[in-house]
């Protein structure tokens, strides 16, 4: 590794401007061997509206974040295509962040792999909106502490297992998972069930679904152990290039 580096350019406002925010100088006794010290202040805990917060995706309930990021949202000419599940971020000059999201109230070390294929710590990802729209699709149930995931989809209600199961038998060489098959794209991941059971199968599966009513998917995936972001197909593509996924 190279121990030559070439620092950039940077905005000496904006430095300046945060070390007045965040850090706090200290001036040592021995000033002859250093100039100055720099102490790290700590970040307070955001209000309670922050906790499922999602930088540039408007879902903070009555926060004046929220308030700004839908009149990003407003100035959008249409919305026909989705344009308002994409990432609509702040001005530069709108007020920033300057606290730790809380996690929910609760929460416990997430129960490790590959036990988290089949459950999760409800604690955790304390949403149950998905239970209520989705309980005949065998996506997900709630088995006191925890919530329990049968494996099923909109697309594979008897389960998703059985499906990778059944494309596995199709004799299609250039499937095999784990072999020719291993890095997948999971588009509308639901709660990434999918995608936990290729892990299984030595596949590598980025889950992806947009920020909608149904908030807690990506919550879903992150607990299960499996990549997840969020994003929607609409009118902007993937920061991945071409051909990245089988």
């Amino acid at each position: 590794m190279s121990d030559e580096f070439e620092v950039g350019d940077f905005d000496s406002d904006l430095a300046e401007e945060y070390m007045k925010l965040n850090m706090s100088v200290v001036k040592p006794e021995d000033v002859s061997s250093y100039s100055s010290k720099v102490k790290i202040n700590k970040f307070s805990f955001c209000s309670e509206d922050f906790r499922d917060y999602i930088p540039c995706l408007d879902n903070v309930s009555l926060s004046v974040l929220r308030i700004l990021e839908i009149s990003e949202i407003n100035k959008l000419s249409s919305t026909e295509k989705g344009e308002k599940f994409e990432r609509h971020c702040l001005r530069k000059d709108d007020p920033r962040l300057n606290c730790l999201v809380p996690p929910p109230e609760g929460y416990k070390t997430p129960i490790p792999w590959p036990k988290s294929r089949d459950k999760v710590w409800f604690s955790n990802v304390p949403h149950t909106c998905l239970i209520d729209d989705k309980g005949g699709q065998n996506w997900i149930e709630r088995d006191n502490d925890v919530f329990k995931f049968p494996g099923g989809g909109t697309q594979f209600i008897h389960g998703a297992d059985q499906c990778l199961n059944q494309i596995s038998q199709m004799m299609v060489p250039e499937i095999a998972f784990g072999n020719h098959t291993r890095v997948v794209l999971d588009v509308g991941c639901g709660v990434a069930s999918f995608g936990a059971f290729l892990l299984s199968r030595n596949v590598a599966a980025l889950s992806i679904a947009p920020k909608d009513v149904h908030e807690s998917h990506i919550l879903f995936a992150l607990e299960h152990g499996v990549p997840a972001m969020v994003a929607a197909f609409a009118t902007r593509r993937l920061l991945y290039p071409s051909q990245a996924f089988e």
